[in-house]
């Protein structure tokens, strides 16, 4: 299970595209003489500053849960949960994944993706609350309140985690395994770290440009 923004990748595309074509205008000149001056410089790296927010922003982020555990990756930072170490997983206004950290103490982190406006989940549920009532008036017991797309983000994964559970054998509980399950949920830990090329993308032009604009002003 792979959740990623459609149109944010349209956009982070789109902008990479535009960039292309404005870089090598700049210096192989498609539209002009080449322009080697400080001033095109320092446009070449406004450009590539864009392709780091682009890529941060519209390219990075999403939402992957496997047998393993769930993987939460923003702009900056990547978190990875093994299931034994989430706590819980809810789908409101955002994506929200509970577990333990690396030492122990209990992390929250939101997803970048899937962010849903506190106005579009009050629709949503009352949506879902009148399709609730007339599935009961018809014999129907179904709630399928607040069944945004976050929501049914975090069921997914929460499924996914309840399958991960050791299972009990037919007939008397199996203590084993549910001794297993809470030495395993109580050494489980989630790592939080940064992204170096994320970090980079933005981190490497913007310095370029400061730079660029210091010595032009000093010049």
């Amino acid at each position: 299970m792979t959740i990623r923004s459609t149109g944010g990748r349209v956009a982070a595309y789109a902008w990479l595209v535009f960039a292309a074509l404005n870089l090598i205008d700049l210096f192989v000149g498609i539209t002009g003489d080449p322009d080697y001056s400080l001033t095109t410089v320092t446009i070449a790296f406004l450009l590539l500053l864009g392709c780091g927010i682009a890529y941060t922003v519209g390219m990075r982020p999403q939402i992957a849960g496997d047998e393993a555990g769930v993987t939460i990756r923003n702009p900056l930072r990547d978190v990875r949960a093994p299931w034994g170490a989430v706590r819980r997983i809810e789908g409101r206004n955002a994506l929200t994944v509970v577990f333990a950290g690396p030492d122990g103490t209990d992390l929250e982190t939101r997803a970048w993706v899937l962010q849903t406006s506190p106005r579009a989940q009050a629709k949503a549920e009352a949506r879902a609350e009148k399709e609730a009532r007339k599935g009961k008036d018809q014999g129907q017991g179904f709630d399928l309140r607040g069944r945004t797309p976050t929501g049914y983000a975090a069921q997914q994964l929460n499924e996914m985690r309840e399958r991960q559970r050791p299972k009990a054998r037919s007939g008397a509980p199996d203590k084993a395994a549910k001794a297993r399950a809470e030495s395993e949920e109580g050494a489980a830990r989630g790592t939080v770290r940064w992204s170096v090329p994320a970090v980079a993308s933005l981190a490497v032009p913007l310095a370029v440009v400061v730079v660029l604009l210091i010595v032009g002003a000093v010049g």
